[in-house]
C-alpha cells in the first residue's frame, strides 16, 4: 500500500538481489515495488507449454530477459507442471523455480464456479487446482506464493463481481502472507465487461475495500477504448486508496514489434503504474524475449537492465 509510516526498511526492487527477496515480507516486497517508481516489469509465462528454448523453463527464460517478477499462468496448485523443470516434488515446484531465478513468484487464480465456465478453448480448460477457491489459495501459500492475482483466461467467464466476492475470502486466509492482486486485461468472456467496462472506479474502488493490494488493468492501447488518460484515472484512483496497480499486457500485443512495445512502454509510464505486465502469448507461453528487452529499456534504461539481467542469483 502506498500510505506507508515509514515502519520498513525494504530496499527498491530496482536493486534487489534473490537473497533481498529470500527474507522479504509481504509488506517488504509491496514497499520494494513502490520505491522503484514505475520501473517493475512482470512476466506471465504458461509452464504447460513446450518452452521456448526447449529445456529451459519459459520462467527462467523471462528472468533472464530482464523480469523482476514472475507470474504462473494455467498454474495448477494441485497438480503444477512447468515443462523443463528439473525433477521435484511436486509442493515444492514454486521453491525449485525461486532457487532456479532469484525472483519473486505470483499466480494466477481464476474466480469461476464449477459448471460456469464460458466457452472457450481447449487449452484453457479449468482445472481444480487452478480455481480460486480459499483452499488453494492456502495451498499456494504454503507453497511459496509470493502474490495471488485473481483475474481470468480468455472466455473463462470471470466477472467483477466474482473477483470481488473472492477477494473478501482471501483477504481473511491469507492476506497477511501474500500479495493480493486482481482485476481484468481482457474481457474474460463476460461481454458486459468488455472495451472500457473492463475495469471502472467503481470497481477500483470495490476491489480495494474488499482487500487488493494491486489493482490490474488494461494497458492503454491494448483493449478498445483503453486511453493513456482512461488508465491514468483508474490508477490514480487506486493510488488515492492506498493501493498499488499493474497495466497489463494480456491481448497477444507481447508479440508484437518492439517499436509497439516502446510505444505501450511509455504509454504505460505515464498513466503512473507501478508495475508493468507483459502476457505469455508471444509466440505461445511467454512474451518474446526481444519484447522484454526493449520494454524494459524504454521504461528503465539499459543501466537497470542488464543489472537485471546480469546480478547471479547466488548474490
Amino acid at each position: 500500500m502506498r500510505n506507508w509510516n515509514g515502519g520498513f526498511m525494504a530496499k527498491r526492487m530496482l536493486d534487489c538481489y534473490a537473497s533481498d527477496f529470500q527474507k522479504f515480507t509481504k509488506e517488504d516486497l509491496l514497499e520494494s515495488i513502490l520505491k522503484s517508481e514505475g520501473r517493475i516489469i512482470a512476466c506471465e509465462t504458461i509452464g504447460t507449454l513446450q518452452p521456448m528454448l526447449g529445456n529451459v523453463t519459459n520462467a527462467e527464460f523471462v528472468a533472464a530477459m530482464g523480469a523482476d517478477i514472475l507470474l504462473l499462468n494455467m498454474f495448477d496448485v494441485i497438480n503444477p507442471v512447468v515443462n523443463a523443470l528439473p525433477e521435484v516434488e511436486p509442493e515444492n515446484t514454486v521453491v525449485m523455480l525461486k532457487r532456479l531465478t532469484g525472483r519473486p513468484i505470483g499466480i494466477n487464480l481464476e474466480p469461476v464456479e464449477e459448471g460456469e465456465e464460458g466457452e472457450t478453448e481447449p487449452m484453457w480448460k479449468m482445472s481444480p487446482g487452478r480455481r480460486a477457491t480459499v483452499e488453494n489459495a492456502v495451498r499456494a501459500a504454503e507453497m511459496g506464493v509470493d502474490m495471488i492475482l485473481l483475474t481470468g483466461n480468455p472466455g473463462m467467464g470471470v466477472s467483477n463481481p466474482a473477483i470481488i466476492e473472492t477477494l473478501k475470502r482471501y483477504k481473511e486466509a491469507v492476506g497477511d502472507k501474500v500479495i493480493l492482486a486482481a482485476g481484468k486485461m481482457h474481457a474474460a468472456g463476460i461481454l458486459s465487461e468488455a472495451a472500457e467496462n473492463i475495469m471502472t472506479e467503481g470497481d477500483v474502488i470495490s476491489f480495494v475495500k474488499a482487500g487488493a493490494d494491486i489493482i490490474l488493468l488494461p494497458a492503454p492501447g491494448t483493449v478498445p477504448g483503453i486511453t493513456v488518460e482512461y488508465a491514468r484515472r483508474l490508477v490514480a484512483c487506486a493510488h488515492r486508496l492506498g493501493a498499488m496497480t499493474i497495466t497489463a499486457i494480456g491481448t497477444s500485443q507481447e508479440g508484437a514489434d518492439t517499436d509497439t512495445m516502446k510505444r505501450l512502454a511509455l504509454m504505460c509510464k505515464m498513466t503512473g503504474t507501478d508495475i508493468h505486465h507483459l502476457g505469455d502469448a508471444g509466440y505461445g507461453g511467454m512474451s518474446l524475449p526481444e519484447n522484454i528487452l526493449a520494454y524494459s529499456t524504454a521504461i528503465r534504461g539499459i543501466r537497470h537492465t542488464y543489472h537485471r539481467m546480469a546480478a547471479s542469483i547466488e548474490r
